[in-house]
């Protein structure tokens, strides 16, 4: 397998914990919250997943633990932030701390331990296919991530409840004025983002690298929300970028493989530096940012 078919191979499996956390961040932003803590949120899913698979718990359960873990863990978030009115900057970072501190703390004795990863599933003739046929090679969670993210795009597009969440984001007061509950439905968007959080350190550490390691994460939580705003708040550019990401991560990996001699460390650090250079290239962008942007993201609501 040469390069190219590696990294087409691998760039799915390896976007989809940017893009579940991504996901779920978008719904929080584009309700007016900005939690920084996705990163926490992302390691406390990933060991509870994780735990529970190594005692035989199944994916299925270790998914819906970390999915749990994560949304309470972002409840608490919500709960200091949006019923106090705390400052939303310093509790997301509070809260990420928090959070992998709570995974250091119940995964210290796992250290280095292995579970049993998913199968791949395979579509048929496409998976056959030169060069491609890799993409058309994966495992479940996968496929079902491309379809929450189509989800995702049809409910802000289509639903109420979208339309909602964009009001509320919007413009808080005039969605209050007209009967929608602001706090409420902010509070259901940072559980929702909590949960996708959970689900993204879930698949890390069970699937994609089915491995227990302490910071495991790595910064996906802090690219993913780098990403919502290298998508400009719009659901197929965040999956784009995910793949971009994905791939990036890859290149390291191919590159070391066909025995290029430069630096592992400069290596790993790609995904970094593509964050950097992809950041300050939107933000030069006032124009983009301002048409796509959230007006109250990080603004307080007070009746």
């Amino acid at each position: 397998m040469n390069a190219v078919d590696f990294i087409l191979a691998g760039m799915l499996a390896a976007a989809t914990p940017f893009l579940l956390a991504a996901l779920g961040e978008l719904v929080v932003e584009r309700a007016g919250v900005l939690n920084l803590g996705v990163e926490g949120v992302m390691a406390f899913g990933a060991v509870i997943a994780f735990i529970i698979v190594y005692h035989g718990g199944g994916h299925i359960l270790a998914f819906l633990a970390a999915g749990l873990g994560g949304a309470l863990l972002a409840l608490i978030f919500a709960g200091i932030a949006l019923g106090f009115n705390a400052n939303q900057v310093a509790t997301g970072l509070a809260i990420g701390i928090f959070g992998q501190g709570l995974s250091a703390l119940f995964g210290k004795s796992y250290e280095s331990l292995t579970v049993k990863a998913l199968p791949k599933i395979s579509l048929p003739i496409l998976s056959d296919l030169p060069v491609i046929g890799g993409l058309f090679n994966q495992d479940i969670v996968v496929w079902l991530s491309l379809l929450v993210t189509i989800a995702i795009w049809a409910a802000f597009a289509y639903s109420k409840i979208g339309l909602v969440i964009r009001a509320v984001g919007e413009n808080p007061k005039a969605a209050h004025a007209i009967g929608y509950p602001v706090i409420a439905v902010r509070f259901g968007a940072v559980a929702f983002g909590g949960m996708m959080a959970g689900l993204a350190g879930a698949y890390a550490s069970t699937i994609y690298t089915p491995l227990w390691a302490d910071g495991m994460i790595a910064g996906r939580g802090w690219i993913a929300i780098a990403l919502v705003v290298f998508g400009t708040w719009l659901t197929g550019r965040i999956f784009l970028g995910a793949c971009l990401f994905g791939a990036v991560s890859l290149m390291g990996l191919a590159a070391q493989a066909s025995g290029l001699d430069v630096p592992s460390q400069l290596l790993a650090c790609l995904p970094y530096l593509v964050t950097i250079i992809v950041l300050g290239v939107i933000s030069a962008d006032r124009r983009l940012l301002k048409l796509n942007g959230v007006a109250s993201l990080g603004e307080p609501f007070e009746r």
